[in-house]
């Protein structure tokens, strides 16, 4: 194993980091251009089969960049996207971006090393930044902007060179090494171990983004909130946020277990997905969907007594429809994605005559990731990893993701040899109390 590897690992100091040399390959899972059209024809495109683990080249750093050492990672669900090559190869992503040239140049590889989410230290950074060392302790917000952009400035989200790390661009976290622009780092909350940390940040400031934040739906105290998946990794953040926000959480899940779950996170009324009969398909049927809106909102008011305020939507094609007419007149659905399908379809009347919002939402910008790492950093709201894996058994851990099988997030160690590392801050850690670090954990440290 490369010295720099073994004392990453061993907890060396700064000057010990700062001396060793970087290694010329490191391990990786990624996805490779010659797979692309591996699940051609083929019903079950499943990821265990297309997502591999193996060394690459190590990359040069560009000025503005940092090269953290990752202890562990989280899989999200663009890692199944990237595995199935769908919607769109992300290979197509990187050789787009490697066409501007200079740094972006390295990004268009034969291989694609996957990974929007990372806890690590920094090993080396950039000539050019300025406010992070070697040895500094940090996460990695999933979205990488251009800070030479006007619109940057205004929003990061908003820019024409906003990417999502590591599936629009290579080098990503799901790896023993990852390349993270300055402007994404965030510190890591000192009383979490490792693979706690990680699975925070992608899922955590999406939901704070369109919960909170003032671009999204500005949730407001007893705000009524419909969130679907609530026992997924989205969805369990949210069931946190509008809780310590004042809201009142309705969740939509799959099975008994995750309705078990849900209430024990707190959720006012969870309800399970099998007893409004939605089916996949059912999305593109008008009368299906207005059925399944009655009999949800009916529940509805029946234990909450009105129609939701805001509805959290990720789903996509399944539940969109339903969402546009289970929102009070005047409410908002608000989303992020599209699990289950991209084309939506929904009676308009019901956005226009009831005077309905939709507000799209995507990922979080570095001061709204920063504000809701605050909240996890001061014990409000908890990390919701619920298992963990290696990073060589990554197609199992994202196989799991893409059937639903899971609740919150799967965590994938890297560098950290074992759970229950990272903790700097024990006293801050036991105050809190190690079950309400885990709400849904399997049990283990």
């Amino acid at each position: 194993m490369e010295a720099l590897t073994e004392a990453v690992r061993a907890g060396a100091g700064p000057e010990e980091l700062a001396g060793l040399p970087v290694p010329e390959e490191y391990l990786a899972a990624h996805t490779r251009v010659e797979d692309i059209g591996m699940f051609d024809g083929v019903e079950d495109k499943d990821v265990r089969k297309s997502l591999r683990v193996g060394r690459v080249p190590m990359p040069e750093l560009a000025p503005d960049e940092v090269l953290v050492a990752v202890m562990a990672s989280s899989v999200n669900y663009n890692t199944v996207w990237s595995g199935t090559f769908e919607p769109v190869p992300t290979f197509s992503f990187l050789k787009a971006y490697g066409k501007l040239g200079g740094w972006e140049r390295r990004h268009d590889q034969p291989y694609h090393v996957l990974g929007s989410d990372a806890a690590g230290v920094i090993v080396r950074v950039g000539v050019g930044v300025r406010r992070w060392q070697v040895g500094d302790h940090v996460l990695a917000s999933p979205i990488q902007v251009d800070d030479q952009e006007a619109t940057t400035h205004a929003d990061g989200m908003l820019g024409e060179g906003q990417k999502a790390w590591g599936y629009e661009t290579n080098f990503g976290g799901l790896a023993h090494y990852c390349v993270v622009r300055a402007s994404q780092l965030i510190p890591k909350p000192a009383h979490l171990t490792w693979e706690e940390a990680a699975s925070t940040p992608a899922c955590a400031g999406t939901a704070y983004r369109m919960l909170v934040s003032d671009r999204g739906a500005r949730m407001k105290q007893g705000d009524v909130v419909l969130i679907w998946g609530a026992a997924g990794g989205l969805g369990a953040y949210a069931v946190q946020l509008v809780k310590h926000g004042g809201g009142i959480a309705v969740g939509v899940v799959g099975s008994e277990e995750k309705v078990q779950a849900l209430r024990d996170l707190g959720c006012d009324l969870v309800i399970n997905r099998r007893e409004l009969g939605i089916g996949d398909d059912d999305g593109s049927d008008p009368d299906k969907v207005i059925e399944a809106g009655k009999r949800l909102g009916r529940i509805i008011r029946r234990e909450i007594g009105e129609d939701p305020n805001i509805v959290f939507e990720y789903v996509g094609r399944a539940t969109f429809g339903i969402s546009m007419f289970v929102v009070r007149r005047g409410g908002v659905v608000v989303t992020c994605g599209s699990s289950s399908g991209y084309q939506h379809q929904y009676d308009n009347r019901y956005l226009w005559m009831k005077l309905k919002r939709i507000v799209g939402s995507h990922a979080a910008n570095l001061s709204e990731q920063w504000e809701s790492n605050r909240l996890i950093d001061m014990g409000r709201i908890m990390p919701i990893l619920s298992t963990v894996y290696r990073l060589e058994d990554i197609g199992d851990a994202a196989r799991l993701v893409q059937t639903n099988g899971h609740m919150g997030k799967i965590g994938v160690l890297c560098l950290a040899s074992e759970r229950g590392l990272g903790v700097t801050d024990q006293e801050k850690r036991d105050a809190i109390g190690e079950r309400r670090l885990n709400p849904l954990g399997d049990g283990r440290a």
